[in-house]
This record gives C-alpha cells, sequence and structure tokens, in this order.
C-alpha cells in the first residue's frame, strides 16, 4: 500500500543555489527565518496556556530576543561555512604487488591482476547496515560477500529503538516485515519526566499508513530477521569469519583478508569493499582518523512484570546527574538504560554498582517502575555500553567506503543510529544502482564522494539533536544551565509547534538543519525571556546572557563538526550535482 509522504518544511530546499549570489541566499534564509521565528512566537503564547502564563512572559520581548539571537546564529553560521571537509587517505598495505603509478580499474585487468573476484561488493559485519546494504544491493543483481565475526543472536542493550523516520526507510528497503514476528512494539511518541512533573509528546503520524509508527524490540531478534532475509537472496553469501586487515595495492582497496571459525587466512576480492563492523571496528583507523569521544556509559536493566505511565511511549526521566530511558522490548519486558557520565563507573563486582542504581537511581524512578527497578537490580543482569560520537568526515579511499557506526556515530539518547544507518543505506543503494561496473576505480571513487553530501540533511540533524539534547538534559551546577534544562522541558510542554516541530526532528520525519537550529535558539529565548520577567535584576540578566552564550557553545561545536556547508549548504558542493554516467560512457 502507497504511503503518503509528509511535506517536508525546510527553508534550505527553497532556495535557488544555483542562480543566486551567496549574499542574496544568506539574506533569504534571515528574512524567512525572523517572520517565522516572530510568527511561531504570536503562536505559541497565544495558545490555549496563554491565560496561565501572560503575567510572566512578554510576547514583545520574545520577538526581539529571538530576532537577535537568529542574527547571531547565522552570522557564526556564515563564519563557520568557510571550513571544509579535507579528504582522507589513510590505510595499511597488506599485499604488496608490482609498484609502477598504475590503477588496474578495467575489468580485464582487475582479473589479471587478483583472479575471479569473489564478488561485486564484500561488506564486513553483518550488523544493522552491513545486512540491510547486503539486501539492498542483493536485490539489484550485486554479487554480495557478507564476512561477519559472529552470526549467532547477538545481545545488545542498544539499537533497540527504531524512530518512525526509520521505519520508513525500512519500507523503502523492503525490510519492513523484520519488524513482525519478533514481538516489536510500537512506539507513538516520548513522555517527559522532570521534578515530579511530566508531559506526553507524540509523533505526528496522522499522515501516514496506521502500520507506521516508532518500534521497539529486542536488538539481537531483529538483526537475525534481516541476516535471514538478506540470506535468502541467491547472490548474497554470508560468511563467518573475522576480518584482520584491508588488502591493498597501489593505493587502492582490493578486498580484506580474514580468519575463519576454524583458524585458517583467507582472502577475498571484490572492486569495492564496505566496512560497517560497529561501534568498536578494528579496520577504522586503515580508512580514517577518528576522533571518538566517549561522555558517558549506560548501564542497562530489564524490567519485567510492570507497565509504562504511558503506554507505547519512551520515557525520558531527566534526572541527576544525567538521563534515564524506560521504553519497551517485548510485550513483557522494558529495557532501561541509565546513563552515567564520564567512562570510571561504579564496580559491578564489588557491589558499587547495585548500591549506586539503588541509592541514587531509584529515587527518581517514577513510582509505578520502582519496584520492578529494584528486582532487576538485585537480579544482577546489569550490562553496560560506553556511548560514543564520532563526526562523520568525507574518507576519500579509492575501493573502500565506510558505513553505520563504524564511520559515524551519536549519543544514543534519542535512539536515532538506525535511523541514520538505515537512511544511509537507502541514499548508497540508490546511488550505486546507476553504476553498471564497480570495477571502474576511478569512476566509483568519484561518483561516492557526493554520498558524504547527500547523507548529510538528515544524519547531520539527527546527529546535532543527540548531542545538543544530551548536553541540555543532563544537570548541571551551572545556573544558566539549569534554567537551560527547566526552559527545555517547559517549551517541549507547551504543545502545539513547540513539541511538534522537536518531534518531527527527533523522529527522523522532518530531518531539517535549519528548523534544528531555530527550535533550539527558541528554547533559548524562551529561557531568557523568563529570566527578565517580570522584573530584570542585574543577577538574572547576567544569567540569561550566560545562557544564550551556552546554548551557542553547545549547537555551534557540533554543526562545526558535522560541516556547515554540507549540512546548511549541501547544493553548493560540487558532487550533489554529479550525474549517474552516461550510457556507453564505460
Amino acid at each position: 500500500m502507497a504511503l503518503i509522504k509528509p511535506a517536508t518544511c525546510s527553508i534550505v530546499s527553497l532556495l535557488p543555489f544555483h542562480r543566486h549570489p551567496t549574499h542574496k541566499y544568506f539574506k533569504t534564509i534571515f528574512t524567512v527565518t525572523a517572520h517565522r521565528s516572530t510568527k511561531h512566537s504570536l503562536t505559541v503564547f497565544t495558545s490555549e496556556k496563554q491565560q496561565n502564563m501572560e503575567s510572566t512572559i512578554d510576547n514583545s520581548y520574545i520577538i526581539v530576543g529571538t530576532f537577535s539571537v537568529s542574527l547571531l546564529g547565522f552570522l557564526v553560521l556564515s563564519v563557520l561555512r568557510r571550513r571544509t571537509s579535507n579528504s582522507v587517505i589513510h590505510s595499511r598495505k597488506i599485499v604488496s604487488g608490482v609498484v609502477r603509478n598504475r590503477t588496474y580499474s578495467t575489468p580485464g585487468e582487475f582479473r589479471r591482476r587478483f583472479g575471479s573476484a569473489d564478488a561485486d561488493v564484500i561488506i564486513v559485519g553483518a550488523g544493522i547496515a552491513g545486512a540491510a546494504l547486503a539486501y539492498a544491493l542483493g536485490k539489484e543483481g550485486c554479487k554480495i560477500r557478507v564476512i561477519e565475526r559472529d552470526l549467532t543472536e547477538p545481545d545488545r542493550i542498544v539499537g533497540e529503538l527504531l524512530q518512525p523516520g526509520g521505519y520508513l526507510k525500512l519500507i523503502e528497503l523492503g525490510l519492513e516485515d523484520c519488524v513482525e514476528d519478533i514481538d516489536s512494539q510500537r512506539v507513538l511518541g516520548y513522555a517527559l519526566f522532570k521534578d515530579g512533573k511530566s508531559t506526553k509528546l507524540s509523533y505526528s503520524l496522522e499522515k501516514f499508513h496506521s502500520k507506521v509508527s516508532g518500534r521497539s524490540f529486542h536488538n539481537g531478534r531483529f538483526i537475525r530477521r534481516m541476516r535471514e532475509k538478506a540470506a535468502a537472496l541467491p547472490n548474497v553469501e554470508l560468511t563467518q569469519g573475522t576480518v584482520t586487515s584491508l588488502v591493498e595495492d597501489e593505493g587502492i582497496i582490493r578486498g580484506v583478508q580474514y580468519k575463519t571459525k576454524s583458524g585458517e587466512v583467507m582472502q577475498a576480492f571484490a572492486p569495492l569493499t564496505v566496512v560497517c563492523d560497529g561501534c568498536f571496528s578494528n579496520l577504522r583507523r586503515s580508512l580514517c582518523k577518528p576522533q571518538v569521544d566517549v561522555p558517558s556509559c549506560f548501564v542497562g536493566l530489564v524490567l519485567e512484570n510492570c507497565e509504562l505511565p504511558y503506554p507505547n511511549h519512551g520515557h525520558v526521566i531527566l534526572a541527576d546527574p544525567s538521563p534515564i530511558l524506560f521504553y519497551p522490548i517485548s510485550s513483557s519486558e522494558i529495557r532501561c538504560l541509565v546513563d552515567i557520565p564520564g567512562q570510571k563507573l561504579p564496580s559491578l563486582r564489588n557491589g558499587d554498582m547495585a548500591k549506586y542504581l539503588k541509592s541514587i537511581v531509584a529515587p527518581q524512578v517514577p513510582r509505578e517502575l520502582h519496584d520492578a527497578f529494584i528486582d532487576s537490580v538485585d537480579s544482577g543482569n546489569i550490562k553496560i555500553m560506553p556511548n560514543s560520537n564520532m563526526p562523520a568526515p568525507p574518507v576519500r579511499t579509492p575501493g573502500a567506503l565506510l558505513l553505520g557506526d563504524a564511520f559515524n556515530m551519536r549519543h544514543p539518547l534519542t535512539g536515532g543510529g538506525m535511523t541514520v544507518a538505515l537512511s544511509d543505506v537507502v541514499v548508497l543503494r540508490d546511488h550505486l544502482k546507476t553504476l553498471r561496473d564497480f570495477t571502474d576505480t576511478n569512476l566509483l571513487t568519484k561518483y561516492l564522494e557526493s554520498f558524504y553530501t547527500l547523507r548529510k540533511p538528515v544524519a547531520s540533524t539527527i546527529n546535532t539533536l543527540a548531542g545538543a539534547l544530551y548536553k541540555v538534559f543532563c544537570a548541571s551546577p551551572d545556573q544558566a544551565m539549569k534554567e537551560m534544562r527547566d526552559a527545555c522541558f517547559d517549551y517541549l510542554s507547551l504543545g502545539g509547534g513547540c513539541s511538534s516541530g522537536p518531534v518531527g526532528l527527533l523522529s527522523g520525519l522532518n530531518p531539517s538543519p535549519v528548523w534544528l537550529v531555530l527550535h533550539f535558539f527558541a528554547v533559548a529565548v524562551y529561557g531568557f525571556g523568563r529570566l527578565l520577567l517580570p522584573l530584570p535584576t542585574p543577577k538574572r540578566l547576567w544569567i540569561a546572557v550566560r545562557l544564550i552564550l551556552g546554548a551557542a557553545g553547545i549547537i555551534f561545536p557540533i554543526i562545526k563538526a558535522e560541516g556547515v556547508r554540507q549540512m546548511f549548504f549541501p547544493a553548493s558542493v560540487l558532487a550533489y550535482h554529479r550525474a549517474p554516467p552516461k550510457k556507453g560512457s564505460q
């Protein structure tokens, strides 16, 4: 059944990049933004909550504040956009052939050099990204070889909540049935808890088929179903083995070297090798210079025999020192993820972790879940997973490509990892289907450069939102950041566009970088205005100024790491316009 796709509210898509010089579309963005921000502020404060707030909120002040902050934001963006990402060629030579400054890229030369290739594409890793890509390219007629370290069903505490935007990508790939028959649960939105108050934030799903929603499940069951579906294709082969290195010759990745389950060392060759061996990738350093940051760790528990306060919703508790998550993973189980900042955690062995969970975390858990939480801690089934951030720098490596968590990671607070991975698979599949011969290395390498730009609107929006929300939701001794946290909760509680806009970004249904920046600073301006009413004092004014500066200090470094030009002005990147090769060009 056909789906009705939502209208995208991106301002960037309205800009004729190829006709106007830079200063004109900057002016257009600013004019539309200022107008919409003003209109949005008036709409919020004329809503049904007006009677409760008109004694504390001054509409005119918010308008002026929004105008000022928008100006500040786009001035900073205009400076940051000058930054361009440099391609990195950083790989390890394993097979040293005859080096004569020649590229063996034609089909005949490739076969004479390495013999018959094992496949069109070798995929390292059969997780979410690897299994989805194997199925997607296999359906297009490519011969695929997947090498996975362990083909048994994995057991992980993350990768369990798929946003509606990710479910739509499953439908595009033909994998939507993989969430069936695994006791997956429909997720219709989020519930936010803070200091005894709560608010419900629902996805805007009215325009979609009734089956479209978020889904939560056991990660291992979902991956097993995807592997089974990929392996059912006659041109897809799954092999259990540990890839130890990439095979390179004359600067081109020709394949992989791997060790089988029995310990035998083997090699496999293909014109294209896609590395998606997860967040603990041992091949990542062969293809890029990773900058991995671990801001916190998740402590995972499974709660049984209890019900969530808001059924079919993910629950986020703004606890001290950092958020606690609850969501269903089956009809009888609820996943609890306790975020602990830093990498030094209480010891599991001597019981310090159990004491921490009972004394610090349990009092902040909703009463409906408290007893089940204590029972889960007492059972001792506690798992730990580091939360990693890693920007996705463009990596120009002939014959190879990074994908999934091996390529790009963000804090899992918002559950956006699978949505980014599946979106990347869709972009890559659509991009590669126009090529008929992957053995033309030069053409393939140039053509894949545009993948890094085409993926940006979705990936950078979800990445930036995850990083920014985590920093805002964490408790802080700084009074300005406390006010920012309170303002965020109250802003989302206003309803209307104040909740549907951010939830649209969170769900992946409206991945617009511009709207992300506007809503983020709308929260900051909302907090700024609350501090100055009813009567500003020097102390409160200073806190308000630090709140705005703190907000800028949170979001702009994340945007800079994502790449300003690719994120906000993708059409200005040459690779964005690269057309498919013409018939007969090969």
